[in-house]
């Protein structure tokens, strides 16, 4: 189930490295490949933007569960590969994002927490699974 996503970006190649940034770019797309066919992620976009004034060059939009997307975080393959990019190009970045039934869940949370906020009521919020409720009392403090 697609829920989670890892949004990979890179800027310009640093200068006097654009043909090792082209190498990068390639190994990246093989590496996402190989994730896919061993089911490790779920699928993976890429992107190369127009120039535009702007630092963004372009990214890859990996998608997956979000156990898959957390252990690829993690991965020793992709690490490396994260910083080859980063030797080679600027400004790279790696943000988790919600996706699918995954902006669902995180709307309906924000949306909980808006209308909590719009009340002006102090709320207790518990963290644990057990636990997942909101208290309309204001914590006590001793």
């Amino acid at each position: 189930m697609t829920e989670a996503g890892l949004f990979i970006r890179w800027g310009e190649p640093a200068r006097g490295r654009e043909a090792r940034a082209v190498e990068v770019f390639n190994e990246s797309v093989q590496y996402f490949a190989l994730l896919q066919q061993e089911g490790k992620i779920e699928g993976f976009d890429r992107a190369v933007f127009m120039p535009h004034g702007s630092d963004n060059g372009g990214f890859f939009l990996l998608r997956g569960s979000a156990q898959q997307i957390d252990s690829i975080r993690r991965e020793q393959g992709f690490l490396r590969l994260l910083n080859r990019a980063r030797l080679r190009c600027e400004d790279v970045g790696v943000a988790d994002t919600f996706l699918d039934e995954g902006v669902a869940q995180m709307m309906s949370l924000y949306q909980e927490e808006v209308g909590i906020a719009d009340q002006g009521v102090a709320h207790v919020v518990s963290f644990s699974e057990e636990e997942n409720q909101v208290a309309d009392e204001p914590p006590v403090i001793p």
